[in-house]
């Protein structure tokens, strides 16, 4: 943690080309530019990121724009109650020319997965992500096989008092790094929407990638050297016990959502151009590191988050 990258690590270009991606995807996803923030900044800090909303509010443009942009390979996947987890990771099938059963990967196998609407299949189907998220792995009869680098998976889930919902359980929810939710636009965005002769998709055809893979690589290798003072792992430390002890949740933060919450403000500290995290890193992260881990006592509709900053003192 106390590692602090030297000012060469990190090109003026590639800080360029960052800034340059955030105004290009704000350009297409009008009026979120918070959001559009905290999703680059889950996939600099090799998570995953949750997206839970209401239907037509963005949560597929946003991947679309992320894996076009950045250049990676993409491939969505609708899931459905019928889902089974080789739709997923992929099947052998006996090819009868080779007189030998041949592995046919599936989606799981790209750079950006979308994962549509996620709660609506069945824990089983969606148990086998769990593995690919965590070990950037999947073992299919036997074999283990790794995952293209980068690996990114965007979930989508529906709230879950809408109809023919699954609650992810708690051990998928806490593969996720982050989870965010996009809203309604604002009265500007929305009548900028409103008057766009073109769609979003055609318009993103159009556009340049801002970022190679290479480049990509190089900035989330960067993030773990951002330094952490003892200071912010106090603070750190100071939000973890108050979220298990002071009786106001469910449940309190785990070990490993200390762990993303400090990989997260080192990604955050990385797009605003600074070497080190500073409390402000932190407070701008907590949000999307505990409201899909956590659940008030007393409201389940509470902002988790903001309720944690209120009670813990900065140091």
């Amino acid at each position: 943690m106390s590692t602090v990258y030297a000012p060469s690590a990190q090109p003026s270009e590639l800080s360029a080309q960052l800034d340059e991606t955030i105004s290009q995807a704000n350009s297409f996803i009008l009026g979120k530019d918070a959001q559009i923030r905290m999703a680059i900044a889950c996939l600099l800090a090799n998570g995953h990121l949750l997206i839970e909303d209401l239907p037509g509010l963005g949560k597929t443009t946003l991947a679309h724009v992320l894996a076009h942009l950045l250049g990676l390979e993409f491939q969505r996947v609708q899931f459905t109650s019928d889902m089974l987890p080789g739709d997923i990771l992929g099947v052998s099938i006996y090819d009868h020319t080779q007189a030998e059963f041949r592995f046919h990967p599936g989606p799981v196998f790209t750079q950006l997965l979308l994962a549509d609407e996620v709660n609506r299949a069945t824990p089983k189907a969606q148990s086998a992500l769990l593995e690919a998220m965590e070990e950037r792995q999947v073992s299919v009869e036997g074999e283990t096989r790794p995952l293209p680098e980068p690996f990114f998976v965007i979930a989508t889930q529906n709230p879950q008092f809408q109809i023919g919902t699954f609650p992810l359980p708690e051990s998928q929810l806490d593969r996720f790094l982050m989870s965010i939710s996009i809203g309604y636009p604002d009265k500007q965005a929305e009548r900028a929407l409103l008057q766009s002769q073109v769609e979003t998709r055609k318009r993103l055809a159009d556009a340049q990638p801002t970022l190679t893979i290479e480049q990509l690589i190089r900035l989330q290798k960067l993030v773990p050297n951002i330094h952490v003072a003892d200071a912010i792992l106090d603070y750190v430390q100071a939000l973890l016990a108050y979220s298990r002890d002071s009786g106001r949740y469910l449940q309190g933060l785990s070990p490993r959502a200390g762990i993303g919450m400090i990989r997260a403000a080192q990604a955050w500290a990385l797009l605003m151009q600074r070497n080190h995290v500073l409390p402000e890193d932190i407070q701008a992260v907590l949000p999307g590191i505990c409201q899909h881990r956590m659940q008030s006592q007393h409201d389940q509709e509470a902002d988790i988050g903001k309720d944690l900053l209120t009670h813990v003192a900065l140091p």
